[in-house]
């Protein structure tokens, strides 16, 4: 395996946030890989068109909104389908990509900050 080939656990649930306790490696190197995955500005870009769109967007109608070749989005679509933030399916010559809320929900729960307890006086 290369180092850009990075296994991804989809599990259903997450650990619990960062801010309650240390992450295991295992959790830790899935919340890496997801990480390294968004730290591009090509792919957050990306990310966010896919999210926001109203259910699934053809590769067609967002690579026009990129300086760089088809190749290149190709090359960051893959990792954001390796990390399990996107999902896609070919129909004859487009792609349509759709993103996972359940890895968004990961991603949220990993990083959610518990609400204070109520201050008692």
């Amino acid at each position: 395996m290369s180092k850009q080939e990075i296994s991804i656990q989809r599990s259903g649930g997450c650990c619990a946030p960062i801010s309650v306790s240390a992450l295991d490696e295992a959790q830790a190197a899935e919340g890496a890989a997801v990480f390294k995955a968004l730290s591009d500005p090509i792919r957050l870009r990306l990310m966010s068109i896919i999210a926001s769109a109203d259910g699934e967007i053809c590769v067609c109608d967002f690579t026009g909104q990129f300086d760089v070749s088809g190749p290149t989005i190709s090359h960051h679509l893959r990792v954001l389908r390796q990390a399990g933030l996107v999902d896609c399916e070919r129909r004859g010559t487009w792609v349509y990509y759709w993103s996972l809320p359940e890895r968004m929900q990961w991603i949220s729960a990993l990083l959610s900050i518990p609400e204070p307890a109520a201050l008692t006086h």
